[in-house]
């Protein structure tokens, strides 16, 4: 009797000394799975976000659960951090050396450096044509011995066949470059930079287009202040498009209201002209300078057979675009990566043309053989600008726990912004501890604010860090999001 009323009062003494182990652990600051930090829940309830709305996954590289995971299974719209989606695939499907051809070929006889008939390029996607590329591919052309062109201009943009959307759909902003819609042949992504300067001595607001288009007219109306400059600056501009010409071949921008004289110099990225009328003027201008002679229109068909080929001009390497894509949140080249995605196939034959259906199924199939599966995933054109993209943070988390242990993980993690170094960290976190120490992708859209990436803590752990907001005042989380890194750096 005496033996089993010694193994009772045992257990009746781990009854009561279990809730005192588990309280101890409590202490330690390391909350259960489910349970917010108080410093960020603080932040979160000052900022009126309800924790419900808020998807958290925290889990260190090695470790067999998470660390934090709250609401980590629902579906959330993380906007632009679904770009680690997309570019981890691009690196792996494609791989990090690859790179996009755009073709040019000839419509007609060379004779002593002249072209007798039409000049075409055909494209494939190339999300890295910009002023500086689409300079050196007329360089290179230039250096085959053609001089002058009889004929027109040919672009090819046949490689895609995706729906001819309207650019202000998204917003209601179609003239904003993020807007603009994926082109096989898409060079400087149709845009024009307006650089705003201050004046102080005229006490105005110079104003400098670049490139300038010969269709193009600024009307500047802006006063000099010397109000505070934040990321709101462009808050205090009214920007008026207007359609100008007989024909309606001209566009003029009129800039009301103000700039501050301590904004120093700011950009305002317009798309403004149709692809054609861009490639036309910018090619006639790049053609001139290194001493062609071209004085024909452009038209938009597909190529003909029987061409000379002239030149095939390659983009940078995939683990450069990629930079651009995540570190400045370039969509226009996440949504053409996206589309790549689709041409490649897992056998890594060219399949075109490319469409969105043909890269979702890539994009899935590949996940499926990493033994990743996300139910609750919609991706609809790789950038995150997208009202339904879905995808849950223990996912995006598992995601990135995967990109760790793959070939890939150099290019992925040096592609990310740095907090309070580049991209579209520069601005945070500095002169905090986790300066320097956390490679994390923004996302931002109305009611939408998300971080996603990598991060060192204080002893040297590498941990992956997710956290999604979805509500009204997402804005207002930006708090809530450092507080959340500053404590993972700290535990």
């Amino acid at each position: 009797m005496k033996k089993y009323s010694g193994i009772l009062t045992w257990f009746l003494l781990l009854l009561i000394c279990l809730p005192l182990h588990l309280s101890a652990e409590q202490q330690t600051g390391q909350p259960s799975s489910q349970q917010l930090p108080v410093s960020i829940q603080q932040k979160l309830d000052k900022a009126g976000i309800p924790a419900s709305t808020v998807g958290i996954y925290v889990h260190e590289i090695g470790a067999l659960q998470p660390i934090l995971a709250l609401n980590a299974d629902a579906a959330m719209n993380p906007a632009s951090v679904m770009k680690l989606v997309t570019t981890y695939a691009g690196l792996e499907i494609l791989g990090p050396a690859y790179a996009w051809q755009t073709v040019i070929s000839a419509k007609g006889k060379i004779i002593e450096g002249v072209l007798h008939g039409d000049l075409v390029i055909k494209g494939y996607g190339d999300p890295k044509l910009d002023l500086e590329h689409f300079w050196l591919l007329i360089h290179r052309l230039r250096q085959t011995g053609l001089e002058r062109i009889t004929g027109n201009l040919i672009l090819d943009h046949s490689y895609y066949d995706i729906p001819q959307g309207d650019p202000g759909a998204f917003d209601g902003q179609p003239y904003r470059t993020y807007n603009i819609l994926p082109e096989a042949l898409l060079i400087n992504y149709r845009s024009t930079a307006l650089h705003l300067m201050p004046d102080i001595e005229k006490k105005g607001v110079r104003v400098v287009a670049d490139p300038i288009p010969d269709a193009l007219h600024v009307v500047n109306n802006l006063k000099l202040s010397d109000k505070v400059c934040g990321g709101g600056w462009r808050n205090f501009l009214d920007v008026e498009i207007q359609v100008a010409g007989e024909a309606g071949d001209s566009l003029q921008v009129i800039l009301n209201g103000s700039f501050s004289a301590r904004c120093g110099r700011q950009s305002l990225l317009l798309g403004l002209h149709d692809s054609a009328t861009y490639t036309r003027d910018l090619f006639k201008r790049f053609w001139t300078q290194q001493g062609g002679v071209f004085d024909g229109d452009v038209i938009t068909a597909e190529t003909p057979a029987g061409l000379l080929h002239l030149k095939t001009y390659y983009s940078p390497p995939l683990a450069e675009v990629i930079r651009g894509i995540n570190k400045f949140s370039n969509n226009i080249a996440a949504r053409q990566l996206f589309l790549t995605l689709g041409t490649a196939g897992s056998i890594k034959r060219a399949r075109s043309p490319a469409t969105l259906e043909k890269s979702e199924h890539a994009l899935k199939q590949w996940l499926a053989t990493k033994q990743l599966f996300f139910p609750e995933l919609v991706i609809e054109n790789g950038s995150g600008l997208s009202r339904i993209e879905r995808i849950s943070a223990k996912h995006m988390g598992q995601l990135l726990l995967a990109a760790f242990n793959s070939p890939v993980m150099p290019e992925f993690i040096a592609s990310l912004p740095i907090a309070a170094v580049d991209g579209t960290m520069r601005g945070r976190l500095a002169g905090t501890a986790v300066s320097g120490l956390a490679h994390m992708k923004t996302g931002t859209l109305n009611n939408v604010r998300a971080l996603a990436g990598y991060m060192l803590d204080q002893l040297g752990r590498r941990v992956v860090v997710v956290i999604f907001v979805n509500h009204p005042q997402s804005v207002s989380s930006r708090d809530a999001m450092d507080s959340l890194l500053q404590w993972v750096y700290d535990r």
